[in-house]
């Protein structure tokens, strides 16, 4: 790793290490999450203005309308997607800046992730390289729709707000397979949406905040 992806001062290794035990505090138990999120660098995948606070518990703008999730946000969802459970293949809706993929790459064999704005897809392509991430697979589509091709998944995570459950990524769950997205307009929820053997079972947890899930691609 160079002496970007290092870091110095407030996006240094040891700022890392002070986020992932604040994460523990707040509640994240999953050691393989908490070992992942200190790994990636979060302050690549923000612009160099932002970098000083790439490691605060902040949702922060990546262009394009759309943010970075909070570093709590992402190790929750990941940990609920996990379960315990070792990880094949992952779907990732709403690359952005591919920080979440990032994480993700950590704890999964292989992960798609689809991203509907070109531009982002772009950018966070570069950055997977730069830290020479092999098992990430990037597509500019429109999420509502999924990988049906690459499926089915043993998780799926959303990283923008549907206003309903997308049937298309419940049909692309693997048997034991969770989906976890937020749903809602004004106020959203966080679902989780587990595929059984004979049915499909929904949890609705705690209020959440994220950018709209929007239909369709753009450049």
């Amino acid at each position: 790793m160079d002496s970007r992806h290092l870091g110095i001062g407030m996006t240094s290794q040891r700022t890392r290490l002070r986020m992932v035990e604040r994460l523990r505090e707040q509640g994240i138990r999953d050691e393989l999450v908490l070992a992942a999120m200190a790994e990636v660098p979060r302050h690549i995948f923000v612009d160099e203005a932002l970098q000083s606070r790439a490691y605060e518990d902040l949702s922060l703008p990546i262009g394009f309308g759309q943010t970075i999730s909070a570093p709590l946000t992402v190790a929750r969802m990941l940990e609920i997607a996990r379960a315990g459970r070792a990880l094949g293949k992952v779907l990732e809706i709403g690359t952005g800046c591919g920080y979440q993929a990032a994480v993700l790459s950590r704890v999964a064999r292989a992960v798609y992730s689809v991203e509907r704005i070109a531009s982002l897809l772009g950018k966070a392509r570069r950055s997977l390289r730069e830290l020479r991430v092999v098992n990430v697979k990037l597509k500019h589509a429109d999420g509502n729709l999924g990988l049906e091709a690459s499926g089915p998944f043993d998780a799926i995570v959303m990283a923008a707000a549907a206003a309903a459950v997308p049937e298309a990524l419940v049909a692309q769950l693997d048997v034991g397979g969770r989906l976890v997205l937020p749903v809602g307009a004004r106020e959203q929820r966080l679902v989780v949406i587990e595929r059984t053997e004979r049915s499909v079972q929904e949890t609705v947890l705690e209020s959440v905040n994220f950018v709209p899930l929007l239909p369709g691609t753009r450049v």
